[in-house]
């Protein structure tokens, strides 16, 4: 096996960087993947696995695919304490939306649990921790498959990365094709508020490429390119992040032999620190989170693309029957819990909110924002500011259920961990209806 050196990578990122610009000139010239809005990312992924060495072979990617995966969620989760830029909206609008969004969050990985361990789990040979690549991938999406595969691994489990990528590749499948078919049925039954006709979709949504009168700025330069690029300067804060992130997980492994602070959590709380310190040092006006949210979104196409080329289809065959059954499951109660609930806890615009909750729980938060954007083009809803002042409670939650999942699981408090899910999940909803934060 040739060993690995920096021209590795950089062959490994050429020829996947290759396969995005393809996936891109299908995007914009095959008419069934516009209809099915299918991204690049997605599909330059299936080609790398075609074409690499678990297909063909004739494209020479290195061993190394799967590791990217962990440096790549590291650099996104160390992006997002810096991106927030949440705006004002109304309270009972924020706390239905983050009782919604959080209580379907607990239910899906308690359910992924107990169904894994209690009913797949007796059926096969399974690895503990089975069942949670299901809510790892549906509403984790391939950054937290990414992180939940890299953190078994670390524990000796590495079937459990190609899993949990499997199923957030099959949940942005169904989020874009499940979720069209709905916007479908919606707009004839009359529940969407700002779209009528499914054909009235603009042609940029379909191809992806904007004209020139909707182009818009990519961020705003705060520094003069004499003394250094002002991308530049707002990479230097995100790997600066990321690596800090890397430092506390090394050094936690040294003061507490056995367990493992996954990098992306350690990035993430770094991150909050050093956010926090610019602000009062006011060097934060310095910083684009417009940059960021940008480099934010190549780091996660390139993630897609890389996750699911390093899928091992050996592995999704071993285990082929208990997967397509865990998968199935998690997207009927998906599906009921989204559409049962979100009617019941959001008077307004419930419709469109549910569809853009849907994209995030099945597939990613860039899915949930492009079904937003069918049904809701001028962002009338106000569901993205809403979900973003929300998600500022949301995501402790979801650093807290990453990090701890694999070691709990691991270790035989598995079924704890998603009964106690599963109980919180219930609780959330029942006070939300007791304050009556959904009227």
């Amino acid at each position: 096996m040739e060993s690995f050196t920096p021209w590795t990578l950089f062959v490994d990122v050429g020829m996947i960087s290759v396969l995005l610009l393809i996936g891109k000139l299908m995007r914009v010239k095959i008419k069934i993947i516009q209809k099915l809005f299918i991204p690049p990312s997605l599909l330059a992924g299936f080609m790398g696995l075609a074409f690499g060495p678990q297909g063909t072979g004739w494209l020479p990617f290195s061993d190394n695919l799967g590791t990217y995966a962990g440096i790549l969620i590291a650099l996104i989760f160390g992006a997002l304490p810096l991106i927030s830029q949440a705006e004002k909206s109304e309270s009972k609008d924020i706390k239905s939306m983050w009782a919604f969004s959080q209580a379907g969050m607990l239910l899906q990985w308690g359910f992924g649990g107990l169904l894994g361990l209690l009913v797949l789990g007796k059926i096969w040979d399974l690895n503990p921790g089975f069942g949670i690549t299901m809510p790892a991938g549906y509403c984790g999406g391939h950054g937290t498959a990414a992180a939940i595969g890299q953190a078994f691994s670390q524990l000796g489990h590495s079937e459990i990365l190609t899993l949990a990528m499997t199923a957030a590749t099959v949940g942005i499948i169904a989020s874009v094709i499940i979720g069209l078919l709905i916007v479908k049925w919606g707009t004839g039954k009359g529940h969407t508020s700002f779209l009528s006709d499914y054909s009235d979709l603009p042609e940029e949504l379909r191809t992806g490429l904007l004209p020139d009168e909707k182009r818009g700025s990519m961020g705003s330069a705060s520094c003069s390119s004499i003394s250094i690029d002002s991308l530049t300067f707002n990479f230097i804060f995100v790997s600066m992040i990321a690596l800090g992130g890397y430092a506390v997980s090394k050094l936690a492994k040294i003061w507490l032999p056995g367990f493992e602070l996954p990098v992306f959590s350690c990035a993430f709380v770094v991150g909050i620190l050093i956010n926090w310190g610019m602000k009062k040092t006011n060097v934060s006006r310095y910083v684009c989170p417009t940059n960021i949210s940008h480099m934010s979104g190549a780091f996660t196409d390139f993630l897609v693309a890389f996750g699911i080329a390093s899928i091992k289809i050996s592995v999704v065959v071993e285990y082929a029957v208990p997967l397509i059954i865990l998968l199935s499951s998690g997207l009927l109660v998906t599906f009921a819990y989204i559409f049962v609930m979100a009617r019941k806890m959001m008077k307004r615009h419930w419709f469109e909110k549910a569809m853009f909750t849907w994209g995030w729980y099945t597939g990613t938060m860039a899915m949930g924002i492009a079904l937003l954007r069918v049904v809701d083009p001028g962002q009338k809803s106000r569901c993205l500011e809403t979900y973003a002042l929300a998600y500022l409670f949301i995501a402790p939650v979801e650093i807290a259920l990453v990090t701890f999942a694999p070691t709990m699981f691991l270790q035989g408090w598995g079924l704890v961990f998603s009964s106690v899910s599963i109980i919180c999940s219930a609780i959330i909803l029942t006070l939300a209806f007791i304050k009556k934060w959904h009227l």
